[in-house]
């Protein structure tokens, strides 16, 4: 039991980061279904002033933050969207599928990859072999023999030898070469060169890089910042890092001052506010004074986004509010 709380945590850091991973997460077509409506939403405890309040009650299999109003669930082994109000309004019917960005969502289904907009329309598939997410107007694309950068009409921009991408953040991208991470420009050019075991998406201008066993911050010019290594590091959220350091985690800002220091087992990104932190055997939420405001007691917690924050009780996952 121990081991899987550690994995689920350090996953979540370096899900927070946002690392350059094989971009296979995909699935996804349209067609609306209102097998969870709003009566499945526990409306006995769904006042937004309630802090914590859990107003989309635990009941998919998994679920991701809410990104333009929607959320992706999973429900038995098929992927699907709700709104705010739990209703679900893209059929669990894929395989799996990215988040909206910037209108759209990368999916794949029946062995095929590509996009849809928020009615569940497919607005362009090819025979790509995985595809990620929009991000400041790109999405790469992935064929057997490398990559491709496309726009939202589908044109590619540009293709590169790369074996795995990030979307790309402030500019930049994190990709992967020859088991060496490193950066790319909007126009494809390596402006970082790889040199990283792991490279993280900026974020504040910074962004996290792992060499050897280790974890640092960089600045756009790849110079490392701060003069310290960290075990695991979190990208910067709302000005704070979550940041693991002999065994516990706290939050450094973008000095590299250590303002909420080490006392939980794990500990995510800020979103609207606040973030949230493994303690004991459970999950809660912190405000940036570092005060416990929602006490320890999911399975599972993932950061407050829109509003909203996907929580696990038990096996299945909900949501409460902020």
């Amino acid at each position: 039991m121990k081991k899987s709380k550690f994995l689920f945590g350090f996953v979540f850091l370096l899900v927070s980061c946002g690392g350059v991973k094989d971009s296979a997460q995909s699935v996804v077509l349209p067609v609306a279904d209102s097998s969870v409506t709003s009566t499945d939403i526990d409306t006995s405890t769904s006042n937004p002033a309630l802090l914590g309040t859990m107003v989309i009650k635990p009941q998919f299999d998994y679920a991701n933050a809410f990104s333009e109003g929607l959320a992706l669930v999973q429900v038995g082994d098929q992927y699907g969207f709700i709104d705010k109000f739990g209703k679900m309004v893209i059929a669990p019917q894929f395989w799996n599928a990215y988040g909206f960005s910037e209108g759209l969502a990368a999916v794949q289904y029946g062995g095929q990859s590509g996009f849809i907009d928020k009615s569940g329309k497919m607005v362009f598939n090819r025979e790509f072999h995985s595809v990620a997410g929009f991000s400041e107007g790109l999405a790469s694309v992935q064929y057997p023999g490398g990559l491709d950068f496309i726009d939202k009409s589908g044109k590619m921009v540009f293709s590169r030898q790369f074996d795995a991408s990030y979307p790309f953040s402030e500019g930049l991208a994190a990709v992967s070469v020859g088991g060496q991470s490193g950066f790319i420009d909007k126009s494809g050019k390596m402006v970082i060169a790889p040199q990283f075991r792991n490279a993280y998406k900026f974020s504040d201008g910074l962004a996290v890089v792992q060499v050897g066993e280790w974890n640092y911050f960089i600045d756009k010019s790849g110079k490392m910042v701060f003069n310290r290594q960290f075990q695991v590091a979190g990208g910067f959220s709302e000005g704070l890092a979550p940041v693991f350091v002999d065994g516990q985690s706290g939050f450094i800002d973008k000095s590299g001052k250590m303002v909420i220091i080490p006392q939980f087992d794990f500990a995510g990104s800020f979103g609207d506010g606040l973030a949230p932190v493994f303690v004991g055997d459970k999950w809660g939420y912190i405000d940036k004074a570092g005060k416990m405001v929602i006490t320890p007691q999911f399975d599972a917690a993932y950061e407050f986004s829109e509003g909203l924050a996907a929580v696990r009780v038990g096996d299945k996952w909900g949501y409460i509010s902020k």
